[in-house]
């Protein structure tokens, strides 16, 4: 039984989102499912996110709302893919057939065809589907969700701060979760450059639930941005008891605590966080979030010169089954690094001969028709890096700069690219590739000042080039 402060039939509909079902039981709990959804925390003493959604298809097993609630989530997750997993690809049939054959409120109808559009790689049509849903509602958090959520996986921050932007004028303090718009729209201010701005909102969400970890995550990634490293640190380490509760949101923010020490060189520092609290949340949860960071993170040090072979292999064989998913190109650059940290050769091909494949019939999937034009380049890019064919490599990353942002997730993510063709720039043997580094780094250094990696990548430029 769910606990009474979840909103029932009549709270939903009194707040002008109804919901189609007899079951408060059912309603309760599909309020249940988006409050953790929303703060990025498992509550155990509800059975978490996946016993919720069991017990909501047992409340009312034809509810069309708890159909869209628990396939979309497992959709928005991106570990696994309609293509190739069949009981999601009949959970999908079944959430359209029902919302068809009821009689149920356009809302939940538009809800249920986002989810479909989702499901077949049609970002950029489902995120319309849920916008027009805000249009008329723009209280439903759950396709304000789902809409950031299908921006981030685009890159596509001007709608993450937008969608938020165009309802936040129509919900009040009152209304559940109010504060964790905050948070959301931080991040679009973030992914658009607006610092200052994106770290008063973001405070602004933390003085009102101070275990926000998508604030707080906002707060350290303004200071990562700006240069600030120490303080990002320290601000870190003080809100470390508010907001490591929060098991879905945890581990990226470790990632970024990780990410301040290799700006500062402490990779020893950096490894005890990875060991501890990335690498073993990658483990036990296998989301996909947690997978791509620990890539990312064991990446970035290999290029640093610090030896992490035999934590590639561990990490491999949590990517690994998910080497023929191909739901989005920036999980399948991240999935490369690591069969390539590993030297598995055959599964890095397998991977890359997969991508080619999907792009030659993309149909209307937004990351197939990326896999030609961004993903087959970038994993062949780092391919030939890792094969010492650094020239190559720059050819290949050069053209791409100014697009990489549509693979999806944020700038701190997505860096770890530019890092790459700032390494291949000063490692290839063609010289105007060196001058070419020597002016990535200059770039950098303007954008970010007082940033310690830029320095020491800046003296490596000039020891080994003059």
């Amino acid at each position: 039984m769910i606990a009474s402060s979840f909103r029932d039939c009549k709270a939903w509909k009194d707040e002008g989102l109804p919901l189609t079902t007899t079951s408060n039981e059912a309603c309760k709990i599909y309020d249940a499912i988006l409050s953790q959804y929303v703060t990025w925390r498992n509550d155990e003493t509800l059975g978490g996110i996946s016993g919720c959604m069991s017990a909501i298809k047992e409340a009312d097993p034809n509810f069309v709302m708890g159909h869209v609630m628990s396939t979309g989530l497992e959709l928005v997750g991106t570990g696994s893919s309609i293509r190739l997993n069949q009981r999601l690809a009949s959970a999908v049939k079944t959430t359209v057939a029902l919302a068809l054959a009821q009689d149920i409120t356009p809302r939940e109808k538009l809800h249920a065809q986002a989810v479909e559009l989702f499901s077949i790689g049609n970002f950029p049509k489902a995120c319309d589907v849920w916008e027009n849903i805000l249009v008329e509602h723009p209280t439903d958090l759950l396709a304000l969700k789902f809409a950031h959520d299908g921006y981030f996986y685009m890159g596509a921050q001007a709608q993450m701060r937008d969608s938020v932007a165009r309802v936040l004028p129509y919900w009040k303090p009152h209304i559940p979760l109010f504060s964790y718009l905050k948070g959301l729209y931080s991040f679009g201010l973030l992914e658009t450059h607006y610092y200052d701005q994106a770290e008063k909102v973001a405070k602004e969400g933390l003085a009102m639930t101070r275990n926000d970890a998508w604030c707080v995550h906002s707060v350290a990634h303004v200071h990562e941005m700006k240069g600030e490293v120490d303080k990002g640190l320290r601000f870190l380490e003080t809100t470390e008891t508010d907001w490591q509760g929060c098991d879905m949101l945890a581990c990226h923010n470790y990632w970024h605590w990780a990410l301040c020490y290799i700006e500062k060189g402490d990779y020893e520092a950096a490894l005890r966080v990875f060991d501890s609290k990335v690498s073993r949340s990658c483990k036990s949860t296998g989301a996909m979030l947690d997978t791509v960071d620990a890539c990312s993170l064991l990446y970035r040090l290999q290029m640093e010169g610090v030896c992490v072979k035999d934590r590639w292999r561990e990490l491999v064989q949590v990517t690994l089954p998910h080497t023929d998913d191909h739901v989005t190109v920036f999980n399948d650059v991240h999935f490369l690094m690591a069969s390539l940290g590993a030297q598995e050769a055959d599964v890095s091909q397998r991977l890359l001969e997969g991508l080619r494949e999907v792009a030659q019939d993309p149909g209307d999937n937004y990351q197939h028709q990326l896999s030609e034009r961004l993903g087959v380049p970038m994993c062949q890019a780092m391919v030939e890096y890792d094969q010492g064919n650094y020239s190559r490599a720059v050819e290949l990353l050069q053209p791409l700069r100014y697009h990489m942002m549509e693979i999806g997730g944020s700038d701190a993510q997505r860096d770890v690219f530019n890092l790459l063709l700032i390494q291949a720039a000063m490692k290839s043997s063609n010289k105007h590739h060196n001058k070419l580094a020597r002016c990535l780094l200059t770039e950098r250094d303007a954008l970010r000042e007082n940033s310690p990696l830029t320095n020491r990548l800046i003296q490596r430029a000039q020891a080994l080039h003059g």
